[in-house]
């Protein structure tokens, strides 16, 4: 039986904007997100622009910037990814990361650790489909995922300013309890899926 590991706050989160684009709503949403978090999560980005595409040719020695990125999620207690959807999928430098995340075998730095997604889109399904497609990628690589709430956003003109402002308070509302969901995730998983 795994022996029950203790964790106190605060909570470092990890989090990817599946978007490279400097203009991305997804990373304003972002930002609108760390204003309305429970003030026990820590927020950090994970970039993912400078990673090479993976190869496994890579597999007996990572290149610096592929070895400091593992090392920036193994360090992080969760993980909060926020993507677009492309083409009714992730992003492909999503996945590319995911990809350099998850190898080589056996040293997958997304194992138990708890994650939640979210994502914005001016379309109206807001990502729906690019998420089932991102959740059955974490599922593979055994990360423990909040399957509820599920948050697809809708990203109207003005919705969220660039700094992260929420300009509806019916959105603020949602986006609040969204994290303090996934802060409530955190403590659970933590408090009985040990670190390995």
């Amino acid at each position: 039986m795994a022996s029950i590991i203790e964790h106190e706050p605060p909570y470092t989160v990890g989090y990817f904007v599946g978007s490279l684009s400097s203009t991305s709503i997804n990373r304003r949403l972002s930002r609108a997100l760390f204003k309305v978090a429970p003030p026990e999560l820590e927020f950090h980005e994970i970039p993912i622009r400078e990673l090479p595409l993976y190869s496994q040719d890579y597999d007996p020695d990572y290149p610096p910037v592929a070895r400091e990125f593992k090392q920036a999620i193994s360090k992080s207690d969760a993980i909060l990814f926020v993507t677009p959807e492309y083409n009714r999928a992730i992003p492909g430098g999503l996945k590319n990361a995911i990809d350099w995340a998850s190898r080589p075998w056996g040293e997958n730095a997304l194992a138990r650790k708890p994650s939640a997604v979210i994502g914005a889109s001016p379309g109206l399904i807001g990502t729906a489909v690019a998420q089932q497609n991102l959740k059955s990628v974490l599922s593979f690589c055994d990360s423990p995922q909040m399957n509820a709430p599920e948050a697809y956003i809708h990203m109207t003109e003005g919705l969220i300013t660039d700094d992260g402002e929420i300009t509806n308070e019916g959105t603020e509302a949602f986006l609040r309890g969204f994290m303090e969901s996934f802060y409530d995730f955190i403590v659970r998983v933590l408090t009985v899926v040990p670190r390995g």
